[in-house]
């Protein structure tokens, strides 16, 4: 039996994807062949030898020590676009927050509470506190045009917005969105800002005194993305002299609450039924392929790789990507070979073989390899 452990609660119509017969899945699991996970930080965690895969049910995956899991030879898996409406829809109903003070409106009808028929001379009386414009006509910029970019585009379009991106990997082509070639460019034309990338070094803090100094008096940015990707000191600065008109977080920090201008949302992007069936089910299938067959989608640290659905004897090598690596693993193969197919990213490279006679031990002394795994 195959043991999956599940780290937080996963929709059922998820683990339902394991057949009974071979998988055990629950949150007491003592040496599992894969994690399945959403927001539970693993980065303290130990692994076993026999931990194969970890699955986040969800984009982003800083919550698992990816660079540890690549040295010992465990793949890890995200679930890109599978809450990206949900987050879409958010990031749409930020924006319009932002805009109209509409939370500060609610917050402030409930002090009407006891007023009686006073309620609603008061109401019009007060409402002019509140005013704010209209996102129609208005630039919304977008950094990051994956699954979730590509759709708050389209939705700040349809909504009459003129909407200003730039991706690093240049996956922005869509009619009535504006590609630009940097984030200075989005920054400065910006009336809404929204980032869609992952936290990396390259990343962190990339909101800060110096790149707000680059937008419009009065932007407002929109973060449902992660929250280390805005440097909290800096956004309150900028709220507090008004270079920022308000800043919704969907990762609110300590520092942040009860600020002006602060919309503080308790990280609800992903929180809907639709999109965390989506994630589960989609989380799922990715461990049953890798685990079952040796398929690779949707890695952050394993290349692609999509190997014969029929085979009888298979045998999978994760290895340091490297001259002559690939090379010294096929001659410790030997010549009977069935099927080979091979890839590598960011230093890793992936190697499935389908041979009668496979050989791990000989294959584990060649030079580079980090994890080598058979599969009958």
């Amino acid at each position: 039996m195959t043991e999956i452990l599940t780290l937080n609660k996963i929709a059922k119509c998820g683990t339902d994807r394991f057949d009974p017969a071979k998988y055990s899945c629950t949150d007491s699991a003592n040496d599992p062949a894969a994690v399945m996970v959403r927001s539970a930080s693993m980065h303290e965690m130990q692994f076993s030898e026999g931990l194969l895969a970890i699955a986040r049910a969800g984009a982003g995956v800083n919550n698992i020590p990816i660079d540890r899991c690549s040295e010992q030879g465990i793949a890890v898996f995200n679930t890109p676009g599978a809450n990206a409406n949900a987050v879409k829809e958010l990031v749409i109903c930020a924006a319009l927050l932002s805009s109209r003070k509409i939370t500060d409106a609610i917050d402030w009808c409930k002090t009407l509470k006891g007023e009686g028929e006073n309620v609603g001379k008061l109401v019009e009386k007060g409402k002019s506190s509140f005013t704010g414009p209209e996102i129609m006509g208005k630039t919304m910029g977008i950094v990051g045009m994956g699954a979730i970019g590509k759709l708050v585009a389209e939705a700040a379009r349809d909504l009459g917005m003129r909407v200003v991106c730039f991706d690093r990997k240049g996956r922005s082509v869509i009619s009535g969105v504006e590609t630009v070639d940097d984030m200075e460019t989005v920054f400065s034309a910006a009336d809404y800002l929204t980032m869609h990338i992952p936290c990396n070094d390259y990343t962190r803090n990339i909101i800060n005194s110096e790149s707000i100094g680059k937008m419009k008096d009065g932007v407002r940015i929109l973060n449902f993305a992660r929250g280390e990707l805005v440097n909290s000191d800096d956004i309150l600065a900028a709220l507090a002299c008004g270079k920022v008109a308000a800043y919704a977080t969907d990762f609110p920090t300590d520092a942040q609450l009860g600020v002006p201008g602060v919309i503080a949302i308790p990280h609800l992007g992903a929180s809907t039924p639709e999109s965390e069936d989506n994630c589960a089910v989609m989380a799922a299938d990715e461990l049953i392929g890798y685990i079952e067959r040796g398929e690779v989608k949707n890695s952050v640290n394993l290349p692609e790789l999509a190997p014969p659905a029929e085979f009888e004897k298979r045998v999978c090598v994760i290895y340091r990507d490297g001259e002559g690596v690939r090379e010294g693993i096929v001659a410790a193969l030997g010549g009977n070979i069935v099927s080979l197919c091979s890839a590598a990213k960011k230093g890793i490279g992936y190697l499935v073989c389908d041979t009668p006679d496979p050989d791990a031990e000989k294959i584990s002394a060649a030079n580079g390899v980090i994890r080598v795994r058979v599969i009958l």
